[in-house]
């Protein structure tokens, strides 16, 4: 069965009817069919218009969860968000970036997902929708591990939204792979920083994708760098331990090693990035 609503509310009726394979952009779930035929009902919400566009509110910056990743780009966004517009660039071809869309990227929840890794770095939320409740959790909690998240079948992920606090972050996003372009990472970093008034770090947020089941925050080195100047020896502060949390594995990408030694190369890069930006 093919659902194709007009309106959230139809969407949401549907969905707790029938528990459908929800179909947004398709970039994720056409490929999929290569491992096996959809089973059940399918539910398009291509034609909900309500979840697209870009707000803003007093403490939020809001993304329709149907926004595209062109739209990311094109988007007049402040300068927190070019670590995201960056990750955006890296989401396949702009072919693919015309069509899918940011909930859909953060639903398949691939751990070598670029959008996650950079929102993760703004400490941004997903707002989940269903007939009967809204809720709010962080994009951390929603990313349960590879291709796992916490969206029950009755619900949409109908916004993403990122604290306003971090509009104004030194924001970057780095990516490794085995070319320049169209590559799934072998290793990605986001990075937020904000600065006070006497250049120290008040905030740091840094992610790394592509490293374990999903992307991780690197929390002990984030409280390490809260209060440190905000220069171009910030990269000195980062050591090993505080990679300790990633669990990369070996694949046909790189080996498990391989990653971690870059992806520490990669943090104090991102935050060499972070320092320029602010000077």
């Amino acid at each position: 069965m093919f659902l194709r609503p007009g309106t959230l509310d139809e969407a949401l009726a549907a969905l707790a009817e029938k528990h459908a394979t929800v179909l947004s952009g398709g970039t994720d779930l056409f490929p999929a069919l290569n491992f096996g035929p959809l089973r059940g009902a399918v539910l398009d919400i291509s034609a909900l218009t309500e979840l697209k566009g870009i707000g803003v509110t007093d403490s939020y910056i809001e993304i329709g969860g149907r926004t595209t990743w062109s739209e990311i780009v094109s988007a007049n966004l402040p300068r927190g968000f070019d670590g995201l517009k960056a990750a955006a660039r890296e989401i396949g071809a702009v072919q693919i970036q015309n069509q899918a869309t940011v909930a859909g990227n953060i639903c398949n929840a691939s751990p070598a997902a670029d959008g996650i890794a950079a929102l993760m770095a703004l400490a941004a939320e997903v707002t989940l929708v269903s007939h009967s409740a809204v809720r709010t959790l962080p994009l951390g909690d929603f990313v349960l591990g590879n291709r796992k998240t916490a969206r029950q079948p009755e619900e949409l992920l109908t916004s993403i939204r990122v604290p306003r606090r971090l509009e104004n972050a030194a924001s970057v996003f780095l990516k490794l792979g085995a070319r320049r372009y169209l590559v799934i990472s072998i290793v990605m970093v986001a990075a937020s920083l904000v600065a006070d008034s006497k250049g120290r770090i008040r905030e740091a947020l840094i992610c790394v994708g592509s490293c374990s089941p999903k992307a991780l925050r690197l929390m002990e080195l984030e409280r390490v760098l809260a209060g440190q100047p905000l220069n171009a020896d910030v990269s000195k502060l980062v050591g090993p331990r505080h990679l300790s949390p990633l669990t990369p594995i070996d694949d046909l990408r790189a080996t498990a090693a391989y990653r971690l030694d870059a992806a520490e190369t990669l943090v104090k890069r991102a935050l060499e990035a972070c320092a320029k930006k602010t000077l």
